[in-house]
């Protein structure tokens, strides 16, 4: 991970994924490439130095690194700046707060420009909230999809647009959110789908609450805190019905819910596997 020494090649971008909470996770590759990366880009500067600090990390080395700020609001403008430095022949080592730049976190702008370009990427991996919460969980793991964080409106929407997803699901929630986050998908999964509310994950007060929708959403009405994974109950394996009474009960419960009747149809069709025409003519009462 060291720059061109002859100009002749673009640098390397590095992503690298911080701790999530406990600084001895640091992995040592992480440590190198803090000590000899002459451009960081970090979601935060300030806690970034704080957390070098800890380390007893020099950032660049003898040298000392340039550190530019990378986060939502100048992701766009920065990695063009950045991608100029990488195309003239710089490493550029980019990190978030706390797990891996481009998971919900600035990132994934970079990277398209970067294969686009075609500068090599690679990758130092760490420690990640998305699979920390899901084996801690007690949920299955088998088969999961990491679904972020839900929307600031139409919850309950969103959701329905889920409830028929098999696979065990991980979501990101700010801690005064996730009361009204639980009850919503209570609500469209159903008050007793197993979940999981992961908090602190790694840190002095991790915590793990299990148990139904309902009853978490009830347990975090209080004041949560903190960093927050939730995970959540795939569905069961539907019952298939090709009765037009039952079909057309399966859209209007997901109209109930919120969805358009059209999208209800779709969704439908598409958990059963029959054909969209059959259960729209059962939801308009046609045959």
């Amino acid at each position: 991970m060291t720059e061109q020494e002859n100009g002749s090649g673009p640098g390397t971008l590095i992503l690298a994924g911080l701790p999530i909470g406990h600084r001895e996770d640091t992995p040592p590759r992480l440590r190198a490439a803090l000590e000899s990366t002459g451009i960081i880009a970090a979601e935060d500067t300030r806690r970034l130095r704080q957390f070098a600090s800890r380390l007893g990390v020099r950032l660049g080395g003898e040298d000392g690194a340039r550190v530019v700020s990378y986060y939502d609001a100048n992701e766009r403008r920065r990695a063009e700046e950045l991608l100029v430095e990488l195309e003239a022949g710089h490493d550029v080592l980019v990190v978030t707060d706390a797990g891996m730049p481009g998971v919900s976190d600035p990132g994934y702008r970079l990277v398209t420009a970067c294969v686009a370009a075609d500068v090599p990427v690679t990758v130092i991996p760490g420690p990640s909230a998305v699979t920390t919460a899901l084996v801690l969980s007690g949920l299955p793991t088998d088969r999961f999809c990491f679904e972020g964080f839900p929307p600031r409106k139409g919850l309950a929407t969103h959701f329905a647009g889920l409830a028929e997803e098999r696979r065990t699901m991980v979501f990101f929630e700010s801690p005064h959110r996730v009361a009204a986050t639980l009850a919503a998908m209570a609500g469209a999964f159903g008050a007793d789908r197993r979940g999981a509310v992961c908090r602190e994950l790694t840190k002095t007060y991790e915590e793990v609450r299990r148990g139904g929708l309902a009853d978490l959403a009830e347990w975090a009405a209080g004041e949560v805190r903190g960093e927050i994974t939730l995970v959540v109950e795939g569905a069961g394996a539907p019952e298939v019905s090709r009765e037009p009474a039952d079909l057309a009960a399966a859209v209007a419960e997901r109209e109930a819910a919120g969805v358009p009747r059209k999208q209800a149809i779709q969704e439908v069709a598409k958990r059963l596997g029959l054909p969209k025409r059959e259960v729209y003519d059962a939801a308009h009462g046609v045959g």
